[in-house]
C-alpha cells in the first residue's frame, strides 16, 4: 500500500550539502521510486519566529511556513526527522521548529479542565534519523540518547505518533564514500518500504 511520506530535513545550514541532505534525498527516491508520495520540509528554508510564551504557543497563529508544514504532516501517513546532534539533541532550529509545528490545537488538544490531552497525530509512524561525531553505541550507553528520547517522547509519541523506529549514524565525519554510500542505500531501501 502507497503511503504519504513527510520528511522534515532538519540540519540547520540551508546550502543544502551536508549528509542530512543526502539521506532525505535517498529515503525520497526509494520511497517515490516505489510510489509513495513525498513532501520534503527543509527547515532550514523557513521562516518563522521563536516562540517566547506560553502564551504564544497555545493561542498564536502560526505563520504561513509552519502552516503549510503543518498540513504536509497532518497528511502524512510516515514521518521521517533527519538532524544532526547537537549538543546531545536536536539543533536549536530544529527545536523552534518543532515547538512552531507541535503546538496545541496541531499535535495534541489538551482538556479544558487541565486533565489530559488527546493526541491528534494518531495513526501516523516516524523514523528519526541522527548524525552524530561520536560513536552511535557511546551515545546510547554513556548518554542514555538522552536527546532522542526526549523528541519521541515529549514531541511524536505525546502527539500519538506511534511506532517510532530510530537510524543512529555515528562518527559521520570520518565515515569513508564508502561506507556513506551504504548508508545512502540502507535510507532508500527504507524509503521504499516506508519504514
Amino acid at each position: 500500500m502507497n503511503k504519504r511520506i513527510a520528511i522534515i530535513q532538519g540540519h540547520p545550514d540551508p546550502q543544502g550539502s551536508h549528509f542530512c541532505n543526502a539521506l532525505a534525498d535517498a529515503y525520497a527516491s526509494g520511497a517515490r521510486g516505489e510510489g509513495h508520495e513525498v513532501d520534503i520540509i527543509e527547515v532550514a528554508r523557513l521562516d518563522f519566529s521563536l516562540i517566547r510564551t506560553s502564551a504564544q504557543f497555545r493561542d498564536g497563529a502560526p505563520p504561513v511556513e509552519i502552516r503549510e508544514a503543518q498540513d504536509i504532516i497532518r497528511r502524512a501517513d510516515h514521518l521521517i526527522l533527519i538532524f544532526p546532534l547537537w549538543l546531545g539533541t536536536v539543533p536549536a532550529l530544529l527545536k523552534g521548529f518543532l515547538e512552531q509545528t507541535f503546538r496545541d490545537g496541531f499535535a495534541m488538544q489538551f482538556a479544558a479542565n487541565g486533565r489530559g490531552w488527546k493526541r491528534l497525530l494518531k495513526g501516523k509512524s516516524a523514523r528519526v534519523v541522527v548524525t552524530m561525531g561520536m560513536p552511535a553505541f557511546f551515545y546510547r550507553w554513556y548518554f542514555g540518547a538522552h536527546g532522542l528520547k526526549s523528541l519521541e517522547r515529549s514531541v511524536l509519541a505525546f502527539a500519538g505518533v506511534a511506532p517510532i523506529r530510530e537510524s543512529l549514524i555515528g562518527r559521520v565525519e570520518g565515515r569513508s564514500t564508502t561506507s556513506r554510500g551504504r548508508w545512502l542505500i540502507r535510507m532508500q531501501e527504507l524509503g521504499r518500504l516506508a519504514r
